[in-house]
């Protein structure tokens, strides 16, 4: 029987590890879904995301200009729908209408409940809304307020310019509501921080998605007044926390605050006043038979409640507990068993603790959870998983259907299906269409994209708008459609080519990743464990490669050559050097296409030319050694003021090489900065404490600043290449009485 449970546990463990990165096989090998052909809208030419559930075209189109006038009928003027009517009216379409009284050209907003019948439960209910588009009028009918927004957004969306230039309308009625209650994005801060002003632009696009609800994975990027230590340098104060929360509820999104705990608490156990409550000395979680710690998880979870008041849910982060109960303060046993009840009796105190102030209680459930204990869990808790989906549905229990837009991918997203691999994309509709969750009672969506490869969150929106569409209307449209009316919602309708742009920067982010050696890691020594164990699967590896080799003139033989070396690489960043080129172009092109979102073609361009850098680094490195091999040869031949010039040259090439290194990576730091505070920046007196996690091995965490993102490079060591260079070219040119170069230092 113990047998049995050890491999039931270490069969879950590698469940949920393959779900949370490839959700799509949790589909239980569905086939494909067969082809669809273009949604009536946009075989007219209209982009709406998401797809509206029901559209009756009429025929013909609308044209509305600036005598159209914006009637707020039982609202009020300054309503958010009228406000983001009006507003984007004029910031897309340079179109300024005014809220007035009756006129022969209207748009008409109101609530009647009830106007569309969905037969849904209340809370999807009033999210539904009816749009009718005739001659001279626009008619916007919410069931409620959240109906009402919603039925803005997609006339805001439908909205497009004719061939001859005028602003127009499908004439029709659209009845729309959504499938799943709840169409969650996932903000993670682990190892970043957002300016203010940027989340309320994402909160403002996350609206004109039909989002309602943000995970706010929250970490050390808040200031929790009761333990002012683990909140970093700058974190988000109570009184920021909320005026974000505000400016959500008015949109009709809970910003949801996510605790990691009890494990992923390195932000938290990294300090020396929380060290006596580690688990068996880990600061990857806490001892969950230390009264102490649950009373520090919990005053953690009240800071966060009290910054976010009017939110009615709370996301208790419970993923990832591979230790509970693994302490000396633990009187059972460490077995499965033991180690599933510690983690459902801290599920049940957190859920007691939540339910007193009134907030409804998010999980993941997942290892060390034994199927037998689920029926312990409060029946009311939703939980993001989907692996124990009998068990749960018998408890009563309702889910997310879970999808991920990132997992450890490296600079930018694998959002398309390329070479033979399954993209984001596809498995956020597959999944969300006929996942695991479908056999339990789904209340909602949830659109991970996790922080620990430190990717800047512009990537991410082509594949949170899948997340949100298909959480609206599970499977439609064609994952095709989606990415075209994506650009032409995001960008605007003269952008061309934005596709080919992903697919490049996805191509080159791909062979950027594996044109890396993997070594032994000199930076991380010891780890306590992995989700095996403790002391199992500790081995961390460094991204590197290594440099030619320099010793003494005219005896200079290296064995091998680097390009020797490298030479199953070498075709890659020729032919990739070329694909950049193009990408560079490209979105050069897009800047002057565009009509929004110009900050995300900064972004791509500072990622693009950064990666560029790395065909430069290995076309100069072989460059570098075929001047230092000419040189040698010119000094076997006792040409030595010839072979100092050129010798000079290699050092000319790296030193070069270096410098650009380094300009693009300032350059792209200057333009994640714009919309992030400085990674691991001091404010004041305070400076951020960096400690390596003792489990986990996050790209972005390698260091405590962005300069993460130059890591592998830096490993290399060109500074002292050159100055190892420098030195065999003097010594050379003093044993040969050659002048040297005014080049070299």
């Amino acid at each position: 029987m113990a047998c049995r449970s050890v491999q039931s546990q270490v069969t879950i463990i590698m469940l949920n590890l393959f779900a949370k990165s490839f959700p799509a096989v949790f589909v239980l090998f569905a086939s494909l879904m067969p082809a669809q052909n273009a949604t009536e809208l946009w075989s007219r030419g209209y982009a709406v995301i998401p797809t509206p559930r029901s559209v009756k075209l009429s025929g013909g189109d609308v044209q509305i200009d600036g005598r159209w006038v914006i009637v707020p009928a039982s609202i009020d003027s300054q309503e958010i729908s009228v406000r983001t009517l009006r507003r984007d009216l004029a910031e897309w379409y340079r179109l300024n209408l005014n809220a007035a009284p009756q006129r022969d050209a209207v748009i008409r907003l109101s609530i009647q409940p009830g106007t569309t019948k969905t037969g849904a439960d209340a809370e999807i209910d009033k999210q539904a809304y009816r749009l009718q588009i005739g001659d001279r009028s626009v008619e916007i009918t919410g069931n409620g307020a959240p109906g009402l927004f919603y039925g803005v957004q997609t006339l805001l969306q439908l909205i497009k310019q004719s061939p001859s230039g005028a602003l127009i309308l499908p004439k029709g009625t659209i009845e729309d509501w959504p499938k799943l209650q709840l169409r969650i994005l996932h903000w993670d801060t682990k190892h970043h921080q957002d300016r203010m002003e940027t989340l309320k632009r994402y909160l403002d696009w996350s609206a004109r998605f039909k989002v309602n609800m943000i995970g706010f994975e929250l970490e050390d990027k808040f200031e929790y007044p009761s333990h002012p230590v683990i909140g970093a340098p700058g974190a988000y104060t109570t009184r920021e926390l909320q005026e974000l929360v505000n400016y959500a509820l008015e949109r009709h999104i809970q910003i949801v605050p996510e605790i990691q705990a009890p494990a992923h608490m390195s932000y938290v156990l990294k300090h020396a006043e929380f060290a006596s409550l580690r688990a068996d000395g880990s600061n990857y979680m806490s001892c969950m038979c230390d009264p102490k710690a649950l009373e520090l998880i919990l005053s953690m979870y009240d800071d966060a409640i009290a910054a976010t008041r009017g939110v009615d849910y709370f996301f208790v982060s419970t993923d990832e507990v591979y230790y509970a109960g693994l302490c000396d303060k633990c009187a059972r046993p460490y077995d499965p068993e033991n180690r599933s009840l510690a983690w459902v009796e801290f599920v049940q105190k957190a859920h007691e603790h939540l339910t007193k102030r009134g907030r409804k209680m998010l999980v993941w459930a997942e290892f060390p959870l034994l199927p037998e204990h689920v029926k312990l869990l409060p029946a009311d808790i939703i939980d993001g998983e989907a692996t124990y989906m009998q068990q749960e549905k018998e408890r009563g229990m309702r889910q997310l259907a879970y999808t991920s837009m990132q997992g450890a991918e490296l600079l930018f997203p694998s959002h398309l299906s390329l070479d033979e691999r399954r993209g984001h994309l596809e498995e956020a509709l597959e999944t969300i269409r006929s996942g695991r969750h479908w056999q339990g009672n789904p209340i909602g969506s949830f659109g991970a994209a996790w922080d620990d490869s430190g990717l800047h969150n512009e990537t991410f929106w082509l594949g949170w708008s899948a997340s949100a569409r298909y959480g609206w209307n599970p499977g439609v449209p064609a994952l095709e459609q989606h990415v075209a009316e994506f650009m032409q919602v995001y960008y605007g309708s003269r952008a061309d080519g934005m596709t080919n742009v992903y697919r490049m920067m996805q191509q080159q982010a791909r062979a950027w990743e594996r044109t890396w050696e993997r070594i032994p890691s000199k930076v991380i020594l010891t780890r306590y464990g992995s989700y095996f164990g403790k002391g199992i699967g500790t081995h961390r590896v460094d991204m590197t490669l290594s440099l030619p080799l320099i010793n003494d003139l005219p005896d200079w033989f290296p064995d091998p050559f680097w390009t020797d070396r490298y030479k199953d690489w070498l075709s890659e960043p020729r032919l990739r050097a070329t694909e950049s080129e193009q990408l560079i172009a490209a979105l050069q092109k897009q800047f002057g296409l565009v009509d929004r979102n110009h900050y995300n073609l900064e972004v791509f361009l500072s990622l693009a030319r950064f990666i560029g850098h790395h065909w430069r680094l290995f076309l100069d490195l072989a460059r570098a050694e075929e001047q230092i091999k000419q040189g040698q040869g010119l000094a076997l031949e006792s040409h030595a003021d010839q072979a100092i010039s050129v010798l000079a040259g290699a050092y000319d090439t790296v030193d070069q090489l270096r410098k650009d290194g380094l300009k693009t990576y300032d350059d792209l730091r200057t333009v994640f900065e714009k919309s992030r505070y400085p990674k691991g920046r001091r404010v004041g007196v305070r400076e951020f404490v960096h400690i390596f996690d003792d489990v986990k091995d996050h790209f972005a965490d390698r260091r405590a600043d962005l300069s993460y993102m130059r890591a592998p490079e830096d490993s290399l060591g060109l500074n002292g290449w050159l100055n190892e260079l420098a030195a065999a070219i003097k010594l050379y040119a003093k044993e040969n009485h050659v002048a040297v170069p005014s080049t070299l230092p």
